[in-house]
């Protein structure tokens, strides 16, 4: 028992290193898309970009925060295995966003990469061998057993979960306005740009075609309440986050306005079981407010930021306050406040 806690407690630290590193990829990335989007014209089409600094702005930071979950799975694998897991960790995070896995296939790929790794220094060598350890034997057997292993048995089934997705909400069309608005929240809300969000919301917006827009609406409310409602929460209890935490809340909020879910990433990242319940509910409250007020949102696209492209904009505000309050009150409830030294 003893043993399983002090590798709980581990993983939780590795966890805390993975978020650190990445952090600064985040809001580089997010700063860049925001200034694009803050300075170009959103039609029905969605973000229309014509000039070139901005198209080159919103490049590269798109181009950060793709290197956001590969860096977060390498960092994760550091703080279990130290420098001899950054590789493998950061090729099985390259698979899992490449595969569309989110940052919860981060998560998954820096753990598995830091465990292999270590059961690999265990491995009895020559002495006259052991200096091949560090820079061949371990990205080669730690990075091709990670990466068959995310391929083949962890990310494989993630895209077949994705279809079964999609079919569901497929066959929730027409039913109950609140369910439905609640569960396209949950989804929206639920890994912050993973498979989940990403299957809500290009259902959503493939109703364009048809001339669908309400649909878009609790989606457009949940991509935004995750990072609001976090950042919201680090300035009503200060006492539960430590410094990182704070900065981070500011980022979040600047994030969540322009539209980006994964502002919240870092807290969803260090303390899973208490943050990602809480974003849940704050989207599911957003998703079943816009469903119920009829809001149509005409871009595809969230957060404060597309109020011009949506119909009812009093409603649809109010809906992304309530989503971010509830949001940040559950998270506070849930969590514990930190000490003297983490704060």
């Amino acid at each position: 028992m003893e043993f399983v806690r002090e590798e709980v407690i581990r993983v939780k630290k590795a966890l805390m290193t993975g978020v650190g590193y990445m952090i600064p990829f985040v809001v580089f990335g997010g700063i860049l898309i925001a200034l694009t989007i803050a300075f170009s014209k959103i039609g029905e089409d969605g973000i229309n970009i014509t000039n070139p600094l901005l198209a080159r702005l919103n490049e590269l930071g798109s181009l950060s925060m793709s290197y956001m979950v590969p860096v977060l799975g390498a960092f994760i694998a550091f703080g279990i295995a130290d420098r001899a897991g950054i590789m493998p960790g950061f090729i099985g995070s390259a698979i899992a966003a490449e595969a569309g896995t989110g940052f919860l296939g981060a998560l998954v790929a820096g753990i598995l990469a830091g465990y292999i790794v270590n059961l690999i220094k265990k491995i009895p060598l020559p002495v006259m061998l052991k200096s091949l350890m560090p820079i061949f034997i371990i990205p080669l057997l730690g990075g091709l057993a990670v990466a068959l292993l995310m391929e083949y048995i962890i990310c494989a089934p993630l895209t077949s979960f994705n279809q079964v997705m999609t079919d569901f909400l497929t066959g929730m069309r027409g039913s109950n306005i609140v369910v439905l608005g609640a569960i396209l929240g949950f989804m929206t809300a639920l890994d912050l740009g993973g498979p989940v969000n990403v299957v809500a919301c290009l259902f959503a917006w493939a109703m364009f075609d048809a001339g669908i827009y309400t649909l878009a609406g609790p989606v457009a409310v949940g991509i935004c309440t995750p990072p609001l409602g976090m950042g919201l929460a680090t300035l009503l209890s200060k006492k539960k986050y430590d410094n990182e935490d704070r900065e981070a809340g500011k980022a979040a909020l600047a994030m969540g306005m322009i539209g980006i879910s994964e502002g919240a990433i870092p807290f969803a990242a260090k303390d899973p079981l208490r943050v990602i319940p809480a974003n849940c509910i704050g989207g599911m409250v957003g998703g079943i407010i816009a469903m119920v007020l009829g809001v149509s949102c005409y871009a595809p696209h969230g957060g404060p930021i597309v109020t011009m492209v949506v119909d009812k904009k009093i409603p649809y505000l109010i809906a992304i306050l309530a989503g971010a309050l509830v949001t940040a009150v559950i998270a506070n409830t849930l969590k514990k406040e930190v000490s003297r030294e983490e704060g």
